[in-house]
């Protein structure tokens, strides 16, 4: 009996040593992660509950030149309210006042915004709904309300922001205006001029302490940010609102009366440079139409007759023809290695002057005076034509400008026809825009200026940050004899034009 309570006695002794280095041991660690390792675990605790919250910029408006907005960047707002830190005696006191107020703001009944707000109160939520999509002013209100109006860790009000791009002329030159979209990599697919000036428009980025409660949903620690973000620029462009409105709306009269698939219209400021008005307008299979794509700055394609105007500066500038030269178009066709070039005109305009070659439009006329002058040196015809500054691309912010084509002598596809059918527009490509701003350097004596789509670059009413002043490409795309020459054969085209609808 005496061993049996011997080895109990024993047992306890034992056991009781093993629970006493047991708490030991705990309260070694304890002590040791207070004293060595408490910075660590304490930044691993704030890791999980606390975060810094990116706040994104307002994004700088974009204008047009009369200061009518193109684009502007709205703020919404939603609303959440973490009625565990308020007291319930605060909460008695002010309740009706407080149900009042936000069934004024978010036009709801007052009988169930009380009754909501008691239940959450009793439930003790954390993140109970008060309203979203709320607009400045009344996010502003409902911040001025008792209860609402503390320090977010009295009152317990939670406000997140939720940024938006609106347009205010829709889809119109939605894309040169531009836009941006989430891409599926995580970056963005920019266009136009919100994409060309995406830096300076954007701003830089602040951010928010936040502290995790319930349901996984964030808190600001403090009523305000750790750090402020900062509005980007505003974009102050050349284009006119009347003008763009009348371009789009005939551009689109036009498309729908001869079902065509696409069209642009571009309207530029001679002296200047500067684009009043830019229209791409789509054919969706339905038949309707919008901005699918920037066909004017980034679709290259033959010319056709718009190129005459360059082959007929080429062969005067080089002294092979006058205005006043006859040209023999015959009956309106012809055979170049085996390649047919006819005029639109059944049976031919005969025999005419160089000046009506260009006023009608002769493709046979225009194919002879290239052809037969160049056709044993076709280098020089191109040299000249590059000598005018055409075979470049313009050099735009837009990006996506599509790049000229302008084939050489040398190149390994030049042929018998590529010369004759240069001539008359056929095997080169360029834009719209490209096209567009060689004319204007003829309307321009020679000058060819860059097409610039914006004035200046700034926050309203502040200095411009950057100012911008015309851009010259080339300062004579020929001599001014030529110039002369062809100003009254464009002057005549239109005249004739005028006179055929009068």
């Amino acid at each position: 009996m005496k061993s049996s309570i011997k080895i109990i006695g024993y047992r306890l002794y034992f056991i009781s040593i093993v629970l006493l280095l047991f708490a030991f041991a705990v309260l070694s660690k304890i002590i040791y992660i207070q004293t060595i390792d408490g910075e660590k675990y304490k930044k691993i605790g704030d890791e999980r509950t606390l975060k810094n919250f990116i706040l994104k910029p307002i994004r700088g408006d974009i204008y047009s030149d009369d200061q009518s907005i193109l684009a502007t960047t709205v703020v919404k707002y939603q609303l959440n309210w973490d009625s565990k830190v308020v007291s319930q005696n605060l909460f008695n006191k002010h309740k009706h006042e407080l149900a009042k107020g936000i069934s004024v703001v978010t036009n709801q009944k007052y009988t169930d915004i009380l009754n909501s707000i008691e239940k959450a109160k009793i439930l003790g939520s954390r993140y109970f709904f008060i309203g979203k999509n709320l607009n400045y002013k009344q996010q502003k209100l409902l911040k001025e309300l008792p209860i609402f109006d503390l320090p977010s860790n009295k009152g317990g009000l939670i406000i997140k922001q939720k940024i938006f791009r609106e347009k205010p002329l829709g889809k119109i030159a939605e894309r040169t205006i531009g836009y941006e979209k989430p891409s599926k990599n995580g970056t963005y697919y920019r266009v136009g001029l919100e994409g060309a000036y995406a830096s300076l428009l954007e701003g830089k980025e602040g951010y928010r302490l936040k502290r995790k409660i319930a349901n996984g949903q964030w808190k600001s620690i403090n009523d305000t940010n750790e750090k402020e973000p900062t509005e980007g620029y505003d974009i102050h462009t050349t284009i006119n609102t009347n003008f763009q409105d009348i371009a789009h709306n005939a551009l689109l009269s036009q498309l729908e009366k001869y079902q065509a698939d696409f069209g642009t219209v571009i309207l530029m400021e001679v002296k200047t440079g500067s684009i009043k008005a830019i229209v791409n307008l789509g054919r969706t299979e339905k038949g309707t139409y919008y901005e699918k794509l920037n066909y004017a700055v980034g679709f290259a394609q033959e010319p056709g007759s718009t190129f005459k105007l360059m082959s007929m500066i080429a062969a005067l500038e080089d002294n092979y023809i006058n205005s006043s030269d006859i040209i023999h178009t015959g009956n309106g066709k012809r055979i170049i290695h085996g390649k047919t070039i006819r005029d639109s005109k059944k049976g031919g305009y005969g025999s005419i002057s160089a000046s009506k070659v260009f006023e009608v439009s002769s493709n046979t006329g225009i194919v002879n005076i290239i052809y037969d002058n160049y056709k044993d040196n076709p280098k020089k015809f191109v040299d000249r034509i590059y000598n005018m500054g055409i075979h470049k691309p313009l050099g735009i912010p837009i990006k996506g400008e599509a790049n000229p084509k302008i084939p050489y002598p040398t190149d390994s596809n030049w042929s018998g026809i590529s010369l004759p059918w240069m001539a008359w527009g056929y095997g080169v490509a360029l834009t719209p825009l490209q096209i567009l701003s060689f004319y204007n350097a003829v309307a321009n004596n020679g000058v060819m200026i860059k097409p610039n789509f914006i004035e200046q670059i700034g926050k309203m009413g502040s200095k411009p940050h950057i100012k911008f002043s015309k851009e010259i490409i080339n300062p004579s795309i020929c001599s001014q004899k030529t110039l002369k020459v062809v100003q009254k054969m464009l002057n005549n085209v239109v005249e004739k034009k005028m006179g055929d609808c009068s």
